[in-house]
C-alpha cells in the first residue's frame, strides 16, 4: 500500500506539538494509531516503524514526545549526548502532560476526514511507557507496549498516587505488553510487578517475554533483532486490525 506523509502541528495543553502523519495514499478511511518514540523523538528508525504500520492500513501519527523541553523539529542523535538529554527530558515531564497530549492527537484526528474514528497506541522504551499510559484515555482503543520503561519503578514525574502502574486498574481497553529478557532496564521483578499487578485489576492483557535486549526493535545498533522485529509488527498490525476495525 503507497502512504504519504504531512507535517502537522497539534496544539496541546503545553504547546504547539509538531507531530509527522504517515497514512495510505487514497481518501479511505482508516483507524488510526499513534506511535510514540524513545527518548530520541523521531529518529529515522522511528520514521521506518511508522511506514511499515501505515502501509498496512492505518494513520499513524508520530509526536514529538518533548515538544515543551526542544526547539520543533528536535531529533537527538543515539549517542552519550543524546541519551542524557533524552532522559533529563523523561525525567523533567509530568506524565499529565503527555496525558494532554494523548488528548490533542485523537482530538485532532477523530475530526480528520480519513480516519474511521478508532485510535490504538503503540510505543518503544518510553513510548512503550507512553502507550500504555495512552490506555487512560477513553478514546485509545487498544495499546500496543515494546518494553515500557519505569512502569515498575514509578519513576517519571506525576501526582502522587498518578502513576501508570498505579492507575492501570482505570484501563478498559485491551493490552499487549513485550519485554526482552536481557533488558537491564526492566528487572525481572520489574516484570513480575507490573503481571502481578494487571492480574489483580483483572485487566485485559497479552504478555509475551522474549531472548532479547532492550530496543531490539531498532534497526540501527548492534542489539537490534530483524527476526523478532518482524514477528513483532506481525503481531501489533494483527492486534490492531482486530481491535480498530470491527
Amino acid at each position: 500500500m503507497l502512504i504519504q506523509n504531512q507535517v502537522q502541528d497539534i496544539i496541546t495543553a503545553t504547546g504547539t506539538m509538531r507531530t509527522n502523519v504517515y497514512r495510505p495514499l487514497d481518501d479511505k478511511q482508516y483507524p488510526t494509531i499513534i506511535f510514540y518514540s524513545e527518548i530520541f523523538q523521531e529518529t529515522t528508525p522511528i520514521t521506518r516503524s511508522a511506514q511499515i504500520l501505515a502501509g498496512h492500513g492505518f494513520v499513524v501519527l508520530v509526536p514529538e514526545v518533548f515538544h515543551e523541553l526542544n526547539p520543533i523539529g528536535t531529533v537527538l542523535a543515539y549517542d552519550d549526548a543524546g541519551k542524557d538529554k533524552g532522559n533529563a527530558d523523561k525525567f523533567t515531564k509530568p506524565l499529565e502532560d503527555h496525558d494532554s497530549d494523548t488528548l490533542a492527537m485523537t482530538d485532532f484526528v477523530t475530526a480528520q476526514t480519513y480516519s474511521n474514528g478508532k485510535v490504538g497506541a503503540m510505543g518503544v522504551c518510553i513510548g512503550g511507557h507512553l502507550a500504555f499510559r495512552a490506555a487512560l484515555n477513553e478514546n485509545i482503543g487498544a495499546a500496543f507496549c515494546l518494553y515500557p520503561t519505569d512502569i515498575h519503578s514509578n519513576t517519571l514525574p506525576c501526582a502522587q498516587g498518578n502513576d501508570s502502574l498505579s492507575m492501570s486498574k482505570h484501563i478498559s481497553c485491551p493490552l499487549t505488553l513485550i519485554f526482552g529478557k536481557q533488558d537491564p532496564h526492566v528487572s525481572p521483578e520489574g516484570r513480575v510487578l507490573i503481571h502481578q499487578t494487571l492480574s489483580k485489576n483483572e485487566n485485559d492483557f497479552s504478555w509475551h517475554e522474549v531472548n532479547a535486549q532492550h530496543a531490539f526493535m531498532r534497526d540501527e545498533g548492534e542489539r537490534y533483532d530483524a527476526a523478532l522485529a518482524l514477528q513483532m509488527y506481525k503481531m501489533s498490525i494483527d492486534f490492531f486490525q482486530q481491535h480498530l476495525r470491527s
